[in-house]
């Protein structure tokens, strides 16, 4: 699992890029955060940014339309920023997912349809993952320094850890969705949705501008993203995944596409160094200890963003083998980016090369 919120902080073996001509945007991203990026062009997209939930929004819209104002546009597009993260932040202390991590009973506690919606997702990724993806993780991410409980200076110690390994497990939640409710069997239980409530935020954002008849954007939130329709002039959206490097941002590859989601999750920007050892916030449930493998970042595209977010984030805990057999097993469509001693190499599961074969 990784750090609530995901905000963002090796030599890289160069590849050869595709030629990309005549790009309205180019959206450089990674799934720790980051910023993303337009080329000027002649005719310039409606462009909607700001911060949101520890870390930026930046919504792309091919044409201006008629119906509809930017200020109304902007507003439609905060309101929901605003009305997720009102529900799944564990940064905000009155939040509907806060107020359930302090609720000290084991009965059903009623929470929103969105909330429940995502739990339930988490939970079905959880048992797809083999347990990697679990929501009760936060008393490791806050035990480690990434969570809303601050930073620290040393890594925990081991009994520590151990103490907080006994406090998680999925198996202490129960959700519902009529009446949408949550439930733990310990009083405990501290709920972190980090790494999937971005994504889940991704697609409520892209479902607004199309009950409001816009069919042709890019909703980018820290790096999750989402693809609907085609630039003005016909052309497919072009996005880039970034290189998994610390001392800049480089493109790894650039993909075409057209409704499609993409998150990305990496260990080289939200982690701390104590004398040369790199933690990083991507915690492996099942040692209550940061990741230490050769995956550097995955990749994963798909029709959900939420669900694209929350795979990332259990392939990178899972690793280059085990996650990737897993990805091949489950069909999905992933971009893995692995450390080796002459630097990094791309392995991709057998749905990502065709999926990027048939859009570029």
């Amino acid at each position: 699992m990784t750090s609530a919120g995901k905000s963002p902080t090796g030599q890289f073996k160069r590849r050869r890029l595709p030629k990309i001509v005549s790009l309205w945007v180019l959206v450089i991203f990674c799934g720790c955060g980051g910023k993303s990026s337009a080329p000027s062009s002649s005719e310039q997209p409606l462009i909607l940014s700001g911060p949101t939930m520890g870390t930026y929004f930046r919504v792309t819209i091919a044409s201006q339309p008629a119906s509809v104002s930017e200020n109304e546009l902007r507003k439609i597009v905060e309101s929901n920023l605003e009305e997720v993260n009102s529900l799944m932040s564990t940064y905000q202390a009155d939040s509907e997912l806060s107020q359930f991590n302090k609720y000290a009973q084991t009965d059903w506690f009623s929470v929103s349809l969105d909330t429940a919606t995502v739990v339930s997702e988490s939970l079905k990724i959880y048992g797809l993952s083999k347990g990697v993806f679990d929501v009760t993780v936060g008393p490791l991410v806050n035990l480690w320094g990434f969570g809303p409980t601050g930073k620290r200076d040393e890594p925990p110690a081991p009994e520590e850890i151990d103490k907080a390994l006994e406090k998680i497990g999925f198996r202490h939640l129960q959700v519902r969705l009529s009446p949408p409710a949550l439930k733990k069997d310990a009083a405990d239980l501290y709920v972190d949705l980090s790494g999937i409530a971005k994504g889940y935020a991704v697609d409520k954002v892209a479902e607004s501008l199309e009950a409001l008849g816009i069919h042709d954007f890019i909703v980018d939130i820290g790096g999750d993203l989402l693809t609907r329709g085609h630039k003005k002039n016909g052309d497919l959206w072009k996005i880039a995944i970034e290189s998994p490097t610390v001392d800049g941002r480089n493109i790894q590859r650039a993909i075409s596409a057209s409704d499609l989601a993409i998150a990305t999750s990496g260990d080289y920007r939200n982690y701390f160094e104590i004398n040369g050892k790199r933690f990083s916030h991507e915690i492996d449930p099942r040692t209550g200890r940061p990741i230490t493998h050769s995956l550097a970042s995955v990749s994963v595209l798909g029709p959900s963003c939420m669900r694209a977010d929350a795979w990332a984030t259990a392939l990178i805990v899972l690793g280059p083998i085990e996650g990737f057999r897993i990805a091949e097993n489950e069909g999905l469509d992933a971009y893995f980016i692995i450390k080796d001693k002459d630097g990094f190499r791309e392995k991709e599961t057998t749905g990502f090369k065709r999926m990027s074969n048939s859009h570029n």
